[in-house]
């Protein structure tokens, strides 16, 4: 993810893609109940909103954003939902407009970061380009839990090219954060796109490896959907384990979903476990959208 551009332009589409679910909702909607437990739409809106104007603070005042900082290492387990929840009491209008708000000037801080230079942030600190990669990732899976919570099936987009690349890349950490040995053999991943190409991260030439849909694998790396309830092939003992841990989030291992069957945005599977219509099958530590499945 090198050009801060292209990843900046898929940031907001993803953004004003999120905000036409949420735009004309009645305020009752706002309370719906999402698949992460005690949020609501509300909650998720509100923590975008605050991980945004974090982000915000780090860029142009690193200095300010260390004091932040402080307040989440001394509560690690409640800093994030305390700023969800802080943002769920206002107004859904007021929250809105906040939200909003604060992702354009989020936008026009990162437009305007020197190539190579770096802010702090939770963990390593970030360039502009891996800064917006990790908020499009997270709006994106925020997204899908508001879709959840209000019913709709979202017609996935490439722009899920940037969570996928995060998801490959934060292989190693998934098994830091559990304590577990990190395997030294690669694993090639080979991913069908929305718009059917093909996605490839890792060796060509790897003995290990996962294939499958980009919707499905963008989907468990960000613990929306359970290993059990995709049909990606994994190629490997270290391939398959890691699907069972995979994070593209960083933080505490997350508990992840409880298999439900397959989601009605992942089509339906036929007898043999393939998709309908599915085709022949880019080491950094990214900020954490949220504690556990958040």
């Amino acid at each position: 993810m090198s050009d801060p551009a292209v990843v900046l332009d898929d940031l907001r589409e993803e953004s004003e893609a999120l905000d036409v679910l949420v735009g004309a909702l009645g305020e009752e909607r706002w309370a719906a109940p999402t698949p992460a437990a005690g949020w609501t739409v509300a909650h998720q809106v509100a923590h975008l909103a605050w991980t945004d104007r974090a982000a915000l603070l780090a860029v142009t005042d690193p200095e300010g954003f260390a004091a932040e900082a402080a307040k989440a290492v001394a509560a690690p387990e409640r800093f994030v939902d305390e700023g969800a929840e802080e943002g769920a009491k206002l107004p859904p209008g007021e929250l809105l407009a906040h939200w909003r708000e604060g992702r354009e000037l989020l936008q026009e801080a990162l437009r305007g970061v020197p190539a190579g230079v770096r802010f702090p942030w939770y963990g390593p600190p970030m360039s502009a380009p891996a800064m917006a990669t990790a908020r499009l990732m997270e709006t994106w899976a925020h997204g899908q839990d508001v879709a959840d919570a209000l019913g709709v099936v979202r017609a996935p987009t490439d722009r899920i090219r940037h969570v996928a690349w995060i998801g490959h890349r934060a292989r190693g950490y998934a098994y830091l954060v559990r304590g577990l040995p990190v395997p030294v053999e690669p694993v090639r991943v080979e991913l069908v796109s929305p718009g059917g190409e093909l996605w490839v991260y890792g060796p060509e030439d790897a003995a290990q490896k996962v294939t499958g849909q980009a919707l499905e694998f963008c989907l468990l790396v960000t613990q929306r959907v359970h290993r059990d309830d995709t049909s990606l092939v994994a190629v490997g003992p270290d391939a398959e384990q890691w699907l069972t841990i995979a994070q593209a989030f960083a933080g505490p291992a997350g508990p992840g979903r409880p298999a439900e069957g397959p989601r009605p945005d992942q089509g339906a599977r036929s007898a043999d476990g393939a998709r309908p219509g599915q085709g022949p099958l880019p080491g950094t530590q990214e900020p954490r959208p949220a504690e556990g499945t958040r």
